[in-house]
């Protein structure tokens, strides 16, 4: 469903991706974890087409994203869905208005429709009666929530994280990671997932990547990758767990 195929980017001197290989089977979820400013939401955005590379193929669903026209990219992200880093919630729409927006940017339906699909999402990620409050009277729990039913509003089959559970306290973080591996599973959703919590790889993954310097170190399931004993795994996420 995903691929990269040898894929580069560079920001002047500064090189992002450097021959990045990726392949997320249709249906699964894939996290990827990495330093900070190493390149994991660069990545991200090449997926969504926000970004193209120097060199490379990135194919989501058979399609060469950056030889897309703006139509065709337009049609290929209605089927994509993105949970932004902090949410993205935009402050003075209410909740219903902000799970609305790509529906009514996006598509032609009618009200009715509209407030069907909100409320159908709302229950997903038990949010039910929550319509009319503001991103401010809620909290930032429930606002990472808003904006998973947002992503989840177009009922797509590729959904993009971008740092899930940024922001939230432990016990919140790992609800999010359950509630995505809970929504995945049922809807049988392909997850690319950018996470600096390993309970959330543990949780979400099919498949994790370790990411340094614009390339894969180590790839394998979240227990073999988590558990390695390769050095620069151990100096990235620290001691074992006993």
């Amino acid at each position: 469903m995903i691929e990269l195929r040898d894929v580069r980017k560079a920001f002047g001197r500064q090189q992002v991706l450097d021959g990045l290989d990726l392949t997320v089977e249709a249906g699964s979820s894939y996290a990827v974890m990495g330093p900070s400013g190493s390149g994991k939401s660069v990545l991200l955005k090449h997926v969504i087409g926000l970004l193209k590379p120097d060199s490379g193929r990135v194919l989501v669903a058979g399609h060469s994203v950056p030889e897309l026209h703006r139509e065709e990219l337009r049609d290929l992200r209605r089927d994509m869905g993105y949970l932004f880093q902090h949410g993205a919630l935009i402050n003075w729409l209410s909740v219903f208005d902000n799970i609305a927006l790509p529906l009514r940017e996006t598509t032609a339906m009618g009200e009715e429709e509209v407030r069907g699909r909100v409320e159908k999402v709302l229950g997903q990620v038990q949010l039910s009666g929550t319509d009319d409050k503001y991103p401010s009277e809620i909290s930032g729990g429930m606002q990472k929530r808003v904006g998973l039913a947002r992503a989840l509003v177009t009922e797509p089959s590729v959904i993009l994280y971008d740092e899930p559970e940024a922001g939230l306290d432990p016990g919140m973080s790992q609800a999010i990671s359950e509630l995505m591996r809970q929504i995945q599973t049922e809807l049988e959703m392909t997850s690319l997932v950018v996470t600096h919590s390993d309970r959330c790889a543990r949780i979400v993954a099919d498949r994790l990547g370790i990411f340094e310097k614009g390339r894969f170190l180590v790839e394998g399931t979240p227990a073999e990758v988590l558990d390695s004993d390769h050095p620069r795994v151990r100096e990235f996420l620290g001691p074992k767990r006993s």
